[in-house]
């Protein structure tokens, strides 16, 4: 069994996930050997990169990442909660950092989809400013 356990952190395209990050980045700390990745999941079909402000926000979160020696991946699925459940099993993710407002964290139907796909993960949930 390998004892490196990674993190993962889920970002939506706003530049308001940098605290997510950093969150991320935290908890690598306390384990240098881990890697931290860093995963945004579009939906098939939607057309990010010609939208000024969801490119320069997905720009300006993958600069963080690197900053936080982070790898920044983006996917394409309409299965939100299961690509991001199949990253995590591929890539031996122990933690998953995710972003909600205080009022709906607990009715925040991707965080309690995970949570089922994947029981043995340590869920970190920023609420947002």
């Amino acid at each position: 069994m390998n004892n490196i356990q990674n993190i993962l952190v889920c970002v939506t395209q706003q530049k308001t996930c940098e605290r997510l990050i950093k969150k991320g980045a935290e908890l690598k700390r306390n384990n240098e050997k881990s890697e931290l990745y860093v995963i945004h999941v579009a939906k098939e079909g939607d057309n990010f990169l010609n939208n000024p402000f969801q490119d320069d926000a997905l720009e300006y979160l993958f600069d963080i990442s690197k900053e936080y020696g982070a790898s920044m991946i983006v996917l394409r699925s309409n299965l939100i909660a299961k690509t991001i459940a199949e990253f995590a099993r591929t890539n031996n993710v122990s933690d998953i950092v995710l972003g909600s407002s205080p009022s709906d964290y607990r009715n925040n139907s991707i965080i309690i989809e995970l949570k089922s796909l994947l029981p043995a993960i340590q869920f970190h949930i920023v609420n947002g400013e």
